[in-house]
C-alpha cells in the first residue's frame, strides 16, 4: 500500500505508545488521574482562541505540571497539528503521520487524514512518513492530555503529527508560511501545538537566564531572532527548528499576543540545580 494512501486501511498506520511506563505510567486510571491533576493547575481557559500553544516533553513528574497548566489554559480547537522534534534521527525531515489514530493508555486519538492529505499536497516539503515518528517521544507525551482536553470539550480532538529536523531557517520558515495559509483556508479552525524543552544540562541559574533569552525573540512575535538566538548563542532548546516553523505559520495565521504561561527546571522537582533541563509554557492568541 502505498504510505500516502490512508482510506483503505487505515488500522495499518495505528501507532503504539513507546514511552508509556517510562515517560508517563501506562496504567490507563492512574494516568487519566495524574492529567488531570496536572490540567487543574492552569488559570481559567483563554477567552480567545489559541493559535499556538508550546509545552515540554519530559516525564510527566519534571514537566507535567507545566504542560498541563498550558494546555489546561489554551483554547485550543478540536484540531491539533502537533509539531515536535525528531531526537532519533529516522525518517524525513518533515514527516507526517499521515492516517490511522495514536494510542494511548486507556484510548486514542483520530490523524485528522483530510488536513494531513491537504497540507502534504500544498507543501510538497512536508511528506508521509512514519518511520520518524515510530521511536519518538515528543510528541506521544502529548497525547494524552489533548485526549483529555477533547474530552471536557465533548469533541474528540484529532491530531496532524508532525516531526521537524530540517535545520535550514529559510525553508521552515517557507513551510510555516504555507501551512498558515493553508490553516486559514481550512473549512475547520486547527491550532498548532509544539512540543519542546528549553535548555539542557545547565545550573539552575543558568538555565533560568539562557531560556530567558530564548524566550524573548518569541514574545517579539519574531522567528528569524529566535531561531539566531538559540544558534548564535548556544542554547540546547531541542524543539528550535518546530517552533521556528510553527512561529512563522502563527503569524500567517494573524497571531499577535504571546503568553509566558509557566516555567521551571527539573533541578525544582528532584533538588539537583547543578544540571537540569529547563520547561516553558506558553500561548500565543
Amino acid at each position: 500500500m502505498p504510505m500516502h494512501d490512508t482510506t483503505k486501511q487505515p488500522a495499518a498506520l495505528d501507532r503504539q505508545p513507546v514511552v508509556a511506563g517510562q515517560f508517563y505510567t501506562a496504567d490507563p486510571d492512574t494516568l487519566a488521574a495524574e492529567v488531570a491533576t496536572c490540567l487543574g493547575l492552569a488559570e481559567p481557559k483563554a477567552e480567545e482562541p489559541t493559535i499556538l500553544a508550546m509545552v515540554p516533553h519530559a516525564g510527566y513528574v519534571y514537566s507535567g505540571a507545566v504542560a498541563g497548566a498550558t494546555l489546561g489554559q489554551a483554547n485550543l480547537a478540536s484540531t491539533v497539528l502537533l509539531l515536535g522534534p525528531n531526537h532519533t534521527g529516522l525518517g524525513k525531515p518533515l514527516s507526517v503521520w499521515p492516517g490511522g489514530r495514536w494510542h494511548y493508555p486507556g484510548g486514542s486519538l483520530e490523524v485528522d487524514t483530510e488536513l494531513a492529505a491537504l497540507l502534504m499536497q500544498r507543501e510538497p516539503r512536508l511528506e508521509p512518513d512514519t518511520l520518524a515518528h515510530a521511536r519518538e517521544h515528543s510528541l506521544e507525551v502529548l497525547v494524552p492530555f489533548l485526549a483529555a482536553l477533547g474530552q471536557a470539550a465533548g469533541t474528540p480532538t484529532r491530531i496532524v503529527p508532525i516531526t521537524v529536523a530540517q535545520p535550514d531557517m529559510e525553508t521552515l520558515l517557507s513551510v510555516g508560511k504555507m501551512i498558515g495559509r493553508t490553516l486559514r483556508a481550512f473549512e475547520r479552525p486547527v491550532s498548532l501545538v509544539v512540543s519542546s524543552d528549553m535548555s539542557h544540562f545547565e545550573t539552575h541559574d543558568t538555565a533560568q537566564e539562557m531560556d530567558g533569552r530564548a524566550l524573548d525573540p518569541i514574545m517579539g512575535m519574531n522567528p528569524v531572532l529566535f531561531y539566531e538566538t538559540i544558534k548564535h548563542e548556544h542554547i540546547s532548546m531541542c524543539g528550535v527548528l518546530p517552533m521556528t516553523l510553527a512561529l512563522a505559520a502563527a503569524i500567517e495565521l494573524g497571531a499577535t499576543t504571546p503568553q509566558i504561561t509557566a516555567y521551571s527546571t527539573s533541578g525544582e522537582v528532584n533538588g539537583d540545580m547543578t544540571r537540569v533541563v529547563g520547561y516553558a509554557g506558553l500561548i500565543i492568541s
